[in-house]
């Protein structure tokens, strides 16, 4: 498995991550702008007193979002934990079992469409974790780009 290891003392809070995340998955979600309404990054910066630290998906042996979703949008793809959207129905099964509160759902804009007298919303909430940013053979995109190198790819099959 493959997951993203976090130096919170080497964590200035700057958000960095954030943003290129958002920028990694800006086509992914189908919104061009970086408008907060679009800003959906899938890690978390969380500070205290005493640290800062993103908080993102581990990409969990036996993950329990994968035994809580009742439609299976959530499985096992090249040693990561992935969410197929068009799958998710926006239950927060997921949501409630993950024990790091890496999960969330956001709206995801949909064409509006007429079906006669009624009319279907433009928008759905569906999960949303970090995927190590899959799609990209770069790597994720928040390990790149921190300035401080406080986050690590960790290969354990390495």
């Amino acid at each position: 498995m493959r997951f993203i290891s976090v130096e919170p003392d080497k964590c200035i809070g700057c958000r960095t991550c954030e943003i290129a995340c958002v920028l990694a998955h800006r086509s992914a979600n189908g919104e061009t702008s970086l408008h907060t309404a679009h800003f959906y990054p899938r890690l978390r910066i969380v500070k205290n007193k005493n640290i800062t630290a993103p908080v993102q998906c581990r990409q969990c042996d036996n993950a329990a979002c994968i035994a809580a979703c009742p439609v299976d949008a959530i499985e096992y793809v090249d040693d990561t934990v992935q969410i197929d959207a068009s799958k998710c129905i926006g239950c927060r099964s997921c949501v409630v079992a993950c024990p790091l509160g890496a999960i969330e759902l956001v709206n995801m804009s949909v064409r509006q469409q007429k079906l006669g007298p009624v009319s279907v919303r433009d928008s759905v909430s569906v999960a949303q974790k970090c995927d190590l940013c899959i799609h990209s053979k770069t790597g994720p995109a928040c390990v790149a780009v921190c300035p401080t190198k406080a986050l690590r790819l960790i290969n354990r099959a390495a």
